[in-house]
Order: C-alpha cells, then structure tokens, then sequence
C-alpha cells in the first residue's frame, strides 16, 4: 500500500503538490486602549489555534498579518471602512459595516468615535465570536470565495476622518 500514502507534501502520484495559502489581515487602530480591538486580537489568535490543526492537515498555510493603521493617507490605501477589520485573501469577513460608541478610542483621540460592531447569527458583539472567526476561515479556505470588494471606489469614512484629525492634532 505504499504507493496509496500522499503524504509529506506529495500527491499520489509521487509528485510535489503545491502548497495553498490564505492570507488573513488584521487592521486595527489602537491595541494599547482600544477593547473591541484588543479582545478582536485575541479571539482571531483564539480561532487560529483552533483550526490550525485542520489547515495544516489538508496542506493550507495560513499567513496572519497584524497591521496598525496610523495615518488617513495608510486607512485609504488600505481602504478601511472600519475599526477593527478582519480580512481573508482580501475580502471584509463582515460585509456590512456597523459601529457603536467605543468610549476607549474616545479617550485615545478625545472625542467620541465609534468602533465595528460583529453581528453573527442575528446578534451584535463588540468583539467577533470565536465560532464567527472559525466559520470565516474555513469558508475562505474550503467554500466559493465572493469578490465584494472588486472596483468600488473607496470613500473613507467619516469616523475614520475624525479619528485621524484628532489623533493628528495631539
């Protein structure tokens, strides 16, 4: 049965099989005040170990970037809509985007700025679910991928415009 084995990164056929990876951006305005930011950090390193067994397993290597926005001009090139972001090969877990009051970006910038609001399953979190964050994953990795961002123009936020005014004036 030795040729039936696809194992240490060979196919079947004996053949090198190539490696699939799944990009996943955190972006992020503050993680030294901000709550919704701090427990979005954890929960995603939280859903990571949890199906970072499967992912090896099945040959997908997970590339995690954790990138802190600190200027309008790097929000706009990034095109973010919002604070906290998660991102998978490109694409906003959470296509609609909703906000509430963040009273700790408040006291970062001095005025009051809102942060994402999750909604999964029909309900709201200030931070994703573990489960929420798992079920995207694996949906980026092993279902059809949906380009939602593809040539919309970007317009930034008003929220994000205040944030960076404030935190600019400091």
């Amino acid at each position: 049965m030795a040729g039936n084995c696809c194992c240490s990164g060979l196919d079947c056929c004996g053949t090198m099989s190539q490696k699939r990876t799944v990009t996943i951006d955190f972006l992020y305005l503050d993680l030294n005040m901000c709550i919704p930011c701090q427990g979005t950090e954890s929960a995603l390193d939280e859903a990571l170990e949890e199906v970072s067994k499967v992912l090896e397993a099945t040959g997908v290597e997970v590339i995690v970037n954790k990138i802190h926005i600190t200027t309008e001009q790097q929000a706009e090139e990034l095109k973010l809509l919002s604070s906290p972001t998660i991102r998978i090969n490109g694409q906003d877990i959470q296509i609609k985007v909703r906000e509430s009051l963040c009273p700790s970006c408040g006291d970062l910038c001095g005025d009051d700025i809102d942060c994402r609001v999750w909604v999964y399953r029909g309900k709201e979190y200030t931070v994703p679910p573990k489960a929420m964050l798992v079920e995207a994953i694996l949906k980026a990795v092993y279902g059809e991928g949906k380009d939602q961002m593809a040539n919309e123009p970007y317009i930034m936020p008003e929220n994000l415009k205040k944030f960076f005014s404030k935190m600019s004036a400091q």
